[in-house]
């Protein structure tokens, strides 16, 4: 395990070293939180009671979800990794005495929290200063902070298996940017980035909320401002338990299959 936890910390301190990139993505992140909390500060001065979402619960979720984009976006994703499979050097990885589903799962880790870090406290902080209802809602009790951060450290590992079974994918395709192309978008919709879970129609929010999608970024950006509360959360956590499991033995299991028939002359 120590091999491991080694490899991690190493990719962690390399990607802390892009600070000029961190800044670029900082002020892109608050500059659309803020857009964001206008659009929907407009539509919820033009219909306050058909709103899905308490205005606290809203505007924490639109802050925490630009502070922390890069531990959930499934477009962080590293194409080297694919394309090593596709012209056979995935043979170098091969030749470590290391599992390669556990070493690209710690580097996927390490790369999402490596930029997480660098961007997140600036937008929290610089959340937490605009005036109330529509700034980051930090008042929030330990048991829910505590809740909030066990969810999120489950929101990162249902993120990176799902990443690792688009990988286990490449040893059985040509190409694998059109899986990324499909996949994307519809994780954007039903895990909340485009809108929150609760503004979708409430079929497609069930759907949404079942799925490996809506154990990402929607359960922990929800317990925090007090739109999920109650059983519910053990419901949303129990959900997202479950999906972390299915996609790291799928991920597991497809990687198997696949390096018993990868070529190492390419593909």
């Amino acid at each position: 395990m120590k091999k491991y936890f080694a490899f991690f910390k190493m990719r962690l301190m390399a990607g802390l070293q892009y600070r000029a990139a961190a800044l670029s993505g900082l002020s892109t992140q608050f500059f659309w939180g803020g857009m964001e909390v206008l659009i929907y500060r407009a539509l919820w001065n033009a219909d306050p009671e058909r709103f899905p979402m308490g205005v606290e619960a809203l505007a924490s979720y639109i802050w925490l979800q630009q502070a922390f984009l890069t531990f959930f976006a499934l477009w962080q994703w590293e194409r080297e990794l694919a394309e090593a499979v596709r012209d056979g050097t995935v043979a170098y990885e091969l030749t470590r005495p290391t599992d390669l589903y556990v070493m690209w799962f710690a580097r996927s880790l390490a790369l999402r929290l490596s930029r997480g870090l660098l961007r997140s406290a600036p937008v929290i902080l610089l959340g937490a200063l605009i005036p109330a209802p529509w700034g980051l809602r930090i008042r929030v009790s330990p048991a829910v902070l505590g809740l909030f951060l066990v969810s999120s450290a489950l929101m990162l590992a249902v993120v990176c298996a799902f990443i690792m079974l688009i990988y286990a994918l490449t040893f059985f395709l040509e190409d694998s940017r059109g899986v990324m192309t499909l996949v994307t978008p519809l994780a954007e919709l039903l895990g909340g980035a485009i809108v929150p879970l609760p503004f979708l129609p409430e079929g497609l929010r069930k759907i949404a909320e079942l799925s490996p999608f809506g154990a990402m970024q929607n359960v922990p950006l929800r317990i925090f401002g007090g739109d999920i509360a109650g059983a519910g959360i053990a419901r949303a956590m129990g959900l997202q338990v479950f999906w972390a499991a299915v996609l790291t033995a799928s991920g597991y299991a497809l990687m198997r299959a696949g390096l018993r028939r990868v070529c190492f002359a390419g593909g």
